[in-house]
């Protein structure tokens, strides 16, 4: 192990001196997998399976969870379970063939595209945003501030609304000064319906909303980042976002349940639930892609996991390059990478995860490296206790860390 970390060690400097502007000239498709994992012993994971099904029972399983869950290592599944409704009125049950919105998880799909297609050398990291998209109005802003919310720029999920809350000067009762939010009207909506990426764009053409930050001065996560990426992919390779999703990775890969939900696919849309399992409808942001709408699995997530472990869909070296913190001011704890957030403790391992919500949709996606073990839960109805999932990982590194993951 400690050789193989080494090798990828070695590889990781090699590549980032030469900066990240192209990649190197990778064959296209899946590769042949490079990484080998060590046999559970059938002691182990008798052991390992009742402690995580113990833990499970008491963090999710008899607290309203309603989703998939599914816990493996070094390869093998050691878990998963599967519990409520994917359609209430119709009181048809989650299967493991249910497809769930990842919400947030979908980010980590987009951004491993993006970096098949710089070590494939159609896609310049450290271009700006404008030598994919011309009429793009923050000409400062690039590709790799993309992929690590590094841009500065304000989330489409804010600017797009035709109603929106601003902080206002009053005087309280005592007569001081104090900041209120008001709600305000806006002005009238882009335009009806459901928005698509295009309109996301369009709408920072025409109205050039003002930027949250300078580009490269700070980490601010951001949605906009996302929606602008899988309109960059489809730029340079010709396809619809969900055609080419299709196409190299869920086919490939044979994750035969996942897809990526937009305008053309309404008949797909899979309702999730409040607390109070009332269903959300449609709204006008649901149909916006690359930063969520990719529908899965817990079981087709795992193969997307597996892929990425074993050297599949990218090369290591790149691999590792996207879990290198990118953001120098949060040294510790909370950081981010290309397409992935990373839990950074001193003299610990880093935690590489993504964590997802929209609607009544949390997700959790943790993995934990130096262990291969993975953690997948998808829920449909709204439970924040999902992301305390988290905990299980506590069965194999024999440490309970109740850090809080960002949502």
């Amino acid at each position: 192990m400690i050789v193989r970390i080494s090798l990828l060690s070695t590889l990781f400097v090699l590549i980032c001196a030469c900066g990240t502007s192209q990649g190197p000239k990778y064959q296209d498709g899946l590769n042949t997998p490079s990484f080998s994992y060590n046999k559970i012993s059938d002691t182990e994971r008798d052991r390992l399976t009742a402690e995580i099904k113990t833990k499970y029972e008491k963090l999710l399983g008899t607290r309203g969870f309603s989703g998939q869950i599914l816990v493996a290592k070094n390869g093998e599944v050691l878990f998963e379970d599967y519990k409520g409704y994917a359609n209430v009125s119709q009181k048809s049950p989650i299967l493991p063939e249910t497809p769930i919105h990842l919400a947030s998880v979908s980010k980590t799909f987009t951004g491993m595209v993006a970096l098949k297609l710089w070590e494939q050398e159609k896609l310049d990291l450290k271009a700006p945003v404008t030598k994919y998209l011309p009429n793009f109005p923050y000409t400062e802003v690039t590709i790799e501030q993309l992929l690590s919310h590094r841009s500065g720029l304000p989330d489409y999920t804010y600017f797009m609304e035709s109603r929106k809350y601003v902080s206002v000067k009053v005087r309280n009762k005592r007569g001081r000064w104090v900041n209120k939010l008001k709600l305000i009207q806006n002005e009238k909506p882009f335009r009806e319906g459901t928005y698509t990426n295009q309109d996301v764009l369009d709408y920072m053409v025409q109205k050039r909303p003002a930027p949250a930050a300078n580009p490269d001065r700070v980490f601010r996560y951001c949605n906009t980042n996302y929606v602008l990426l899988a309109l960059i992919i489809e730029k340079v390779t010709g396809k619809d976002f969900p055609t080419y999703m299709d196409e190299t990775v869920f086919k490939p890969l044979k994750m035969t349940n996942s897809y990526i939900f937009s305008a053309k696919t309404i008949e797909k849309y899979t309702p999730s639930y409040n607390a109070r399992m009332q269903p959300y409808r449609i709204e006008k942001y649901d149909c916006i892609y690359g930063d969520k709408n990719v529908y899965s699995t817990v079981r087709d997530l795992y193969l997307w996991d597996k892929a990425l472990t074993e050297g599949v869909f990218l090369r290591p070296e790149t691999l590792e390059m996207a879990y290198q913190p990118q953001s120098p001011t949060n040294k510790y704890y909370h950081n981010y990478g290309f397409g992935w957030r990373i839990l950074v403790k001193p003299n610990e391992e880093k935690l590489i995860y993504h964590n997802g919500w929209w609607h009544g949709n949390n997700t959790v996606f943790n993995r934990l490296i130096g262990e291969t073990a993975t953690i997948i839960i998808l829920g449909n109805k709204f439970n924040k206790i999902i992301y305390k999932g988290k905990e299980l990982a506590s069965v194999f590194t024999g440490k309970l860390d109740t850090t809080s993951l960002v949502e």
